[in-house]
């Protein structure tokens, strides 16, 4: 199967937007601005993420896989329902697909 991608609608951007734009990633031509500034945004968000997921780590002693294994057969030596518990556990959910879908991204289009 081919993948194929269809092209999108030329964009307008205001003179504005696009002399900040070009000034940010340091270059005079816009869409290898864009794609500069789009590419440090998804390696500072999956900087930010893998941090995020590292600490996470760290706090519960082992992977988000092996704590939501834990919570669901009772394991985790604390009330899974707790709130602590549970807020760790969405956060440290939503930091791990974030991560896989920024890195999907980045491999798709970078």
């Amino acid at each position: 199967m081919i993948d194929t991608v269809k092209a999108a609608p030329a964009m307008a951007l205001s003179p504005q937007a696009g002399l900040l734009l070009t000034r940010i990633a340091d270059t005079p031509d816009l869409e290898t601005a864009l794609w500069k500034v789009l590419h440090d945004y998804t390696t500072l968000k999956i900087q930010q993420l893998a941090q995020q997921i590292r600490a996470f780590e760290q706090k519960w002693g082992m992977s988000f896989e092996e704590f939501a294994q834990r919570c669901e057969e009772g394991t985790l030596g604390q009330d899974p329902y707790a709130y602590e518990v549970e807020s760790d556990f969405w956060e440290w959910e939503k930091a791990v697909t974030l991560l896989a879908h920024y890195e999907a991204l980045r491999a798709r289009w970078m």
